[in-house]
């Protein structure tokens, strides 16, 4: 059967209300070298097959099996197949917001189950339905902070991640604020004077793995009349305080380790759980949960006129979609966890964390950036440029951290090493005489 879309009647037409002639005045303001019927020198098409060849011959060079040690933010922790199978369902398989509860209950009591397991990792009340990742859900806690607090200024430790302070500097040029930045001393952050602040925002390990002193950044946020927003590892949260129990106002995280993959850093999910009194500042979507006229529990989007039906400038936040299939993975591997599985991740990756830190410090040349204690990321300088020292070890077969000297002008050799629950003694033995060896080398 035939399908013409557009007739050239309607062609004509569209093409008038544009106050155009004819097609190709569309690409007028492109460089001629460009344009739709310029030959832009690609190859003829392929048969399926010999393209599924050409596929499978290019990703065949990648380096796809190499032992992670790379961390700061994007983990390598195992993701049970259970997951992958039920994310993977055709009822889950759409991230767009399920406006039409009526025919969505599936997803939208998924969701609610996320954000119950959101609340209770992180001691906070009321968390929502998910945001984009760790470093955009930073900057939607400080809008909170901004507006809750009619405040301009920022408190921000040196040690949260780079990602996240740039893309807050970056909206405070936006919007007038002064963001403080305040120094890590001895791998912890050091509160300095500064104007009250809106909010201080700290990370719970830090950028460098280290465990920040809780009741120093809460204190000092709360006798300045301003909120404690604490950025968190989801996966130590078994292991280390909730940021609701030491008094903080919103908790933030990257939720990638919560059961979805690397995948080259994305795409990722944004954890974000709030105290009851900022619930009508929270950002995104907020599944609810209540009973029809027949008695039976069902669930839909709630609060919907502080961000949905609203005049923009008016709204909690302008977020316009939002990670349900990555939210609805966090909640299938939160649940396989459980409250036990969770403290174990976190426990097995602390552990194997510090052997590997005994073992590598023992090699001539490394020590430890810092004495502050450490969790499952730490930091290590090298007796040689980290940059090469990663290069030589990924041709070993290690991807064996994160150069800090980019992100810290303190640290030009400082790398940054994470380990997780995946990781056998074996291959950290083997991580230990391969760097040994590299250094000798080098």
């Amino acid at each position: 059967m035939d399908f013409t879309p557009h007739t050239e009647a309607d062609v004509t037409r569209m093409l008038a209300a544009v106050g155009l002639d004819t097609p190709e005045d569309l690409f007028a303001h492109l460089p001629a070298g460009v344009t739709p019927t310029a030959d832009l020198g690609l190859p003829a098409g392929m048969a399926e097959l010999d393209v599924m060849r050409h596929i499978d011959a290019l990703a065949s060079r990648n380096a796809a099996e190499l032992c992670c040690f790379a961390g700061g933010g994007i983990y390598d922790h195992f993701l049970p197949p259970v997951v992958r199978a039920l994310t993977l369902r055709p009822e889950f398989v759409t991230s767009y917001t399920p406006y039409q509860s009526e025919v969505a209950q599936g997803v939208l009591q998924a969701l609610f189950e996320y954000q119950s397991m959101v609340a209770a990792i992180t001691g906070l009340p009321v968390a929502n339905a998910s945001l984009y990742d760790g470093p955009t859900s930073g900057l939607e806690a400080v809008n909170i902070a901004v507006a809750h607090t009619a405040r301009s200024t920022v408190w921000v430790s040196r040690g949260v991640h780079p990602h996240t302070r740039a893309i807050i500097a970056t909206f405070a040029r936006a919007r007038g604020l002064e963001v403080v930045e305040h120094p890590l001393v001895d791998g912890r952050t050091h509160w300095e004077h500064a104007p009250d602040p809106a909010a201080v925002l700290f990370s719970q390990p830090n950028h460098l793995g280290v465990i920040e002193d809780y009741e120093a950044a809460v204190s000092t946020a709360h006798g300045r009349g301003g909120l404690a927003i604490a950025a968190v590892d989801p996966m130590l949260l078994g292991v280390l305080r909730r940021p609701g129990d030491a008094g903080c106002d919103i908790a933030f995280a990257e939720g990638q380790p919560l059961g979805n993959p690397m995948s080259f850093g994305g795409p990722a999910l944004g954890v974000f759980a709030v105290t009851r009194d900022l619930l009508r500042r929270l950002p995104g979507r907020i599944v609810g949960s209540t009973v029809d006229r027949d008695g039976r529990r069902s669930y839909t989007l709630t609060l919907r006129t502080r961000e949905q039906d609203i005049r923009r400038e008016k709204a909690s936040s302008n977020i316009c979609t939002n990670q349900t299939l990555n939210a609805v993975a966090a909640a299938v591997h939160l649940a396989w966890l459980g409250p036990e599985g969770l403290r174990e991740t976190g426990r097995q990756s602390i552990q194997r964390a510090h052997h590997l830190a005994d073992e590598v410090t023992g090699i001539p040349g490394v020590a430890l950036a810092n004495r502050a204690p450490f969790a499952r990321e730490f930091a290590v300088t090298l007796p040689a440029d980290p940059g090469h020292i990663v290069a030589a070890m990924a041709e070993r077969g290690f991807l064996a951290g994160i150069p800090l000297g980019d992100f810290y002008a303190g640290l030009p050799t400082g790398l940054l090493i994470a380990v997780t629950e995946k990781r056998s003694r074996d291959e950290l033995a083997a991580y230990a005489a391969n760097l040994r060896e590299v250094l000798a080398d080098a």
